[in-house]
């Protein structure tokens, strides 16, 4: 494990609000002080928390920052740390305390907040991409997977309620009561050529839509079932207009587990950038923030931060240790 200069690790938690009650976290950030690590914990309320938090780690000269609670968490706290990439901020960790935590799931980082800040104390730091997106003139910045169409709107229209009672399986049950109503999204979408391939280019109506860094969202839909996190590279997955053949084509998923019958219709592509024009406005979800334009362009930044993950994580391109 890398170690600061200077006496104690200095870690900053930044947590979710909805997640402060949680005795676990509480006892796991307890043992981690005994072991000498300096910990403080900061609370999420509002938009721009993040912002402030990270802009003060970078003040404390802090080593180490963890990201506790959902998706939205870990992807506010990565975009604040990435406009302060050269702050000084070492690395990120991650302890998943939200509804359906999709980048821990498909990354293997443990459920039980002891055991992944353990992981986090005893594991180096690895390169981590981050998906930039520039939206009708605004930036953003996601770190899992950009979606769009109708997983996007499964994922709006959840209530927190809902999310509360059932977990990942509100997505599901949003989606269930949604059949029958699915208005495809229609864009072009192109990217670059590469690798002796010929420029992507795609035009038409769309039902569902990811841009992966990570590989899941909205409960676990598995959108881009081989995005790597430390590769330069974007996976790209469109699932056209189906509108003549509903029925059948969702009757074909779920008798097939999805992931085949999904295979069959998707359109896939690998892409350092991709760009997503719309006569109209539409919705992508960036880790669980919808943003609304016309265009996007999305482009992937190479190991723009660290982060701690198992050695095993499935989302690696590359063997251990960096470059």
């Amino acid at each position: 494990m890398e170690h600061r200069p200077g006496g104690a690790e200095r870690w900053r938690l930044v947590l979710n609000g909805k997640a402060a009650g949680d005795p676990r976290l509480r006892e796991a950030v307890g043992n981690l002080r005994d072991r000498g690590i300096e910990v403080g914990v900061r609370v999420t309320w509002e938009k721009g928390d993040a912002d402030r938090f990270i802009a003060e780690a970078v003040d404390d000269a802090v080593g180490t920052v963890i990201a506790a609670g959902g998706d939205g968490t870990l992807s506010a706290v990565a975009t604040a740390m990435a406009a302060h990439r050269d702050g000084g901020l070492a690395s990120l960790g991650l302890v998943p305390l939200g509804t359906a935590n999709d980048f821990a799931s498909a990354a293997g980082i443990p459920e039980e907040p002891g055991a992944a800040l353990a992981l986090v104390a005893d594991v180096d730091p690895r390169p981590l991409d981050l998906l930039r997106i520039q939206a009708d003139g605004a930036e953003h910045w996601c770190a899992n997977l950009a979606s769009g169409g109708f997983g996007t709107q499964v994922t709006v229209n959840t209530s927190a309620g809902l999310k509360t009672m059932l977990g990942g399986l509100a997505y599901l049950v949003t989606g269930i009561a949604s059949l029958g109503r699915i208005d495809p999204v229609h864009a072009r979408v192109h990217g670059p050529a590469g690798s002796g391939a010929a420029a992507f280019e795609w035009h038409g109506g769309f039902i569902a839509l990811g841009i992966g860094n990570g590989r899941q969202a909205g409960g676990g839909q598995a959108l881009c079932p081989d995005a790597l996190i430390d590769d330069g590279l974007l996976d790209v997955t469109i699932i056209p207009d189906l509108s003549d053949t509903l029925g059948e084509t969702v009757s074909k998923l779920m008798a097939e587990g999805r992931g085949d019958a999904l295979e069959s219709i998707a359109v896939r592509a690998r892409l350092p950038w991709v760009e997503l024009e719309s006569g109209e406005a539409f919705v992508l979800n960036l880790d669980g923030e919808p943003v609304s334009a016309r265009h996007f362009r999305i482009s992937c930044e190479p190991a723009r931060l660290r982060m701690h993950l198992p050695p095993d994580c499935p989302l690696f391109a590359r063997g251990l240790g960096f470059g």
